[in-house]
């Protein structure tokens, strides 16, 4: 028998979801996230802010974006809080139709292409 738990289900996208096919910026509603996003067509992100990440570098948790380059501070010495050579995504960087990515955004900011992202704590 399976465990029911709606703090891993609201974790993984259970609240709700969002398609977008055009260059409109979207946020998720309050004190929420997107926490996955499902391209349907090759898509690029707008070079400023295009994904916003829910960064907290402090703490190791940080994800991809197009204004700060996630996992990359370069700490001396790495004390495991961030790793290097983490890279901003820019619109030069196309992700692919069927792929979809996971991390914690507060808004979307698409260049072109069409995508479902999907809502969080």
């Amino acid at each position: 028998m399976g465990i029911n738990s709606t703090e891993v289900s609201y974790g993984f996208g259970q609240l709700g979801s969002a398609f977008n096919d055009g260059i409109a910026a979207m946020t998720p509603p309050t004190g929420k996230v997107f926490v996955a996003i499902t391209m349907l067509a090759d898509t690029t992100f707008d070079t400023s802010g295009g994904l916003v990440a829910d960064n907290d570098g402090g703490n190791g948790l940080e994800y991809i974006g197009t204004d700060t380059a996630a996992h990359d501070l370069g700490l001396s010495p790495d004390l495991g809080e961030s790793g290097i050579g983490g890279v901003i995504v820019d619109e030069s960087n196309t992700f692919p139709k069927g792929l979809t990515i996971y991390g914690r955004w507060t808004s979307i900011n698409p260049a072109s292409g069409s995508f479902i992202a999907y809502i969080g704590n």
